[in-house]
């Protein structure tokens, strides 16, 4: 059976490179949005790195990423349809499973509205190999105004004002969410022998998973600063967490509240000497006010030198004391980090 894709048969080249290629093994999330779906799954074919097996998971009721599938006419991209329906959190989670049913090498999640470059593959592997690393952290470009006729791609990348490029420790890693976020969905990609297991595992907000899996990172990480990925500004679009009717205010809060549990035991994980070096840590790229500004709000220290005037500190303090007194920490926090520190 020839596998026909961008109008031309591919079959012969797959079969002779997936003998000296590992297999890839890619994890897509779909819920509606066909076109962004196509294009992504495209980005796929267009691939210097043949080898790769992608497993579709279709949240729409109705199953519509079968059609963009059936279209494409590539037996490496499987389509499943999630029933009952997940939602956006859990449907992302099962993607960062340790299951390897293709007897894959390296694995990566591509969410239906991004895309990846032609050399995306290809590149991470050569850095893992090159760096010897399981774990490898890939900068972004950001499509603006995703889905919409005013859609553009950044000039930069989303780790460009953050993080170095190089390697880095799991303990050092951490300390990103003093800061930020971490890590993002579509940046990752790792190796069938990495020990960090990725997938949560339990109930939570499609964004804390980001906050909860950059806290999971156990070994070093390799950041490629080179932007190979795109990832859609779109998050309104996106937010069908588990079902979740609460209201913005109380979830904002829920999701503060969690972070600073997270940011607090990152911290305490952290050694001594890059506790100590945080603030003008040159590994990272955040602004040395943005750093103090995370430990002050968290009530992780409130010891931050010149980084802040003393009436910045105490308003982020007041704001600390606010979200921990009326913010509840989400279930799912607590137990997960106690499995993780375990």
């Amino acid at each position: 059976m020839d596998i026909t894709g961008l109008g031309g048969t591919v079959r012969t080249k797959v079969a002779m490179m997936s003998k000296t290629q590992p297999l890839v093994h890619v994890r897509t999330t779909a819920y509606k949005r066909p076109d962004a779906l196509r294009r992504g799954l495209q980005s796929l074919q267009a691939q210097t790195w043949s080898n790769w097996i992608c497993d579709v998971y279709d949240d729409c009721p109705d199953g519509s990423a079968r059609a963009v599938i059936t279209e494409l006419d590539d037996p490496r991209i499987r389509f499943h349809h999630n029933k009952p329906q997940l939602f956006a959190s859990k449907n992302i989670d099962q993607c960062f499973s340790r299951n390897n049913p293709h007897d894959a090498a390296y694995f990566f999640v591509l969410e239906d509205d991004n895309f990846v470059l032609p050399t995306f593959i290809s590149d991470n592997i050569a850095l893992c190999k090159r760096h010897g690393v399981h774990m490898l952290f890939r900068n972004q470009l950001v499509e603006l105004d995703s889905g919409t006729d005013r859609a553009r791609i950044s000039t930069i990348g989303v780790l460009d004002d953050k993080l170095t490029g190089g390697l880095y420790s799991a303990d050092v890693f951490r300390l990103c969410l003093m800061a930020d976020i971490g890590v993002s969905n579509g940046g990752l990609f790792w190796s069938r022998d990495a020990a960090t297991d990725l997938e949560i595992h339990y109930d939570c907000s499609a964004t804390l998973q980001e906050y909860m899996r950059t806290f999971a990172i156990c070994e070093p990480i390799y950041v490629a600063m080179e932007p190979l990925a795109v990832w859609a500004e779109n998050g309104e679009e996106t937010m069908r967490d588990f079902g979740n009717t609460a209201g913005y205010f109380k979830r904002e809060l829920s999701l503060k509240r969690s972070v600073g549990v997270l940011q607090r035991n990152a911290w305490a994980l952290a050694e001594a000497d890059d506790r100590e070096a945080f603030l003008t840590h040159p590994v990272f790229r955040y602004p040395e006010r943005q750093r103090a500004t995370g430990l002050v709000k968290s009530h992780t220290q409130f010891r931050v030198g010149r980084s802040l005037e003393i009436a910045a500190i105490a308003k982020l303090a007041f704001r600390g004391a606010v979200i921990r007194l009326i913010g509840k920490v989400e279930p799912a926090v607590l137990p997960f980090i106690q499995a993780r520190k375990g």
